[in-house]
């Protein structure tokens, strides 16, 4: 069993801490360990104030190391995937005048809903919260080892009608339809033209119970048709996206008017799920 530290702060329990001299540094440095210095005099500090056994010392250390090598790869590909590194989940305002399913949030925290390639669909008014939760989940995704991918709708459908100019739209395509989860984020603002309605078509169906996609917007799906310029196509996509997925709608007064000066963040404690 890995001994597990009180605290990782020199105090009068662990006694003085131990430099780091040149010799062991160059070393760390040459085993690309480098970080490990910084935390090594108090891990050698406790050693002695626990007794721990060589073999149990070695463990604390590279339990260390992998810990900050998850964090540093966890930062690297929700960057990758477009996520805002401040929202996360534990520095959600949950204000007392926000409305919505606390069990159901709780629930979709654990992911399961990915196992089943659900949808998500989080719905509210402007300013309630939803993109922060999204990409909340989204960090979480990534913890978990998922493949991510972040983009505002608007945004995404440019990128894929430049994907048409080059003859790149079926490899764009293909490398949404294989992202574990898909942050689809302020969709339906405004109407969707012909060529825009076809590609949300063609994700959707792509993706269709392989994996999940997260929608946040401030219309009801039933609104959604009204935006797209193909009833059919909209139909069908409309229908695949709602079948099994979890809507968790936010009602309440606008946080950006309350707190104008703050940015809405969220970030969850531990930073391991």
């Amino acid at each position: 069993m890995t001994a597990t530290p009180t605290s990782t702060t020199p105090n009068a329990r662990t006694g003085p801490l131990d430099p780091v001299g040149a010799d062991l540094t160059r070393t760390l440095k040459a085993l690309k360990l480098g970080q490990m210095s910084q935390t090594l005099p108090e891990r050698l500090a406790l050693a002695r104030q626990q007794k721990m056994s060589h073999a149990a010392f070695l463990e604390l250390i590279l339990s260390d190391e992998i810990t900050r090598r998850e964090s540093r790869s966890a930062m690297l590909r929700a960057r990758t995937a477009g996520l805002d590194p401040s929202m996360r989940l534990d520095t959600w305002d949950e204000l007392d005048d926000l409305s919505y399913d606390r069990a159901l949030l709780s629930d979709l925290t654990s992911l399961r809903f990915t196992e089943a390639g659900n949808a998500v669909l989080v719905l509210g008014p402007v300013g309630v919260g939803k993109t922060p939760l999204a990409t909340a989940l989204g960090h979480i995704a990534i913890r978990r080892r998922l493949s991510v991918h972040a983009a505002r709708a608007d945004k995404l459908f440019t990128r894929l009608r430049a994907a048409r100019l080059d003859n790149t739209l079926d490899a764009e395509i293909r490398k949404l339809a294989r992202v574990d989860v898909l942050i689809l984020d302020d969709f339906a603002l405004r109407a969707l033209d012909a060529t825009e309605t076809n590609d949300f078509y063609e994700i959707v169906v792509e993706r269709h119970r392989r994996a999940s996609t997260i929608v946040t917007s401030n219309r009801e799906p039933s609104e959604w048709l009204t935006m797209m310029s193909d009833a059919l196509l909209a139909q069908s996509a409309i229908d695949r996206l709602t079948s099994g997925a979890h809507t968790l709608v936010i009602e309440g007064p606008s946080y950006r008017q309350r707190h104008p000066h703050r940015r809405v963040t969220v970030d969850h404690k531990d930073q391991d799920q």
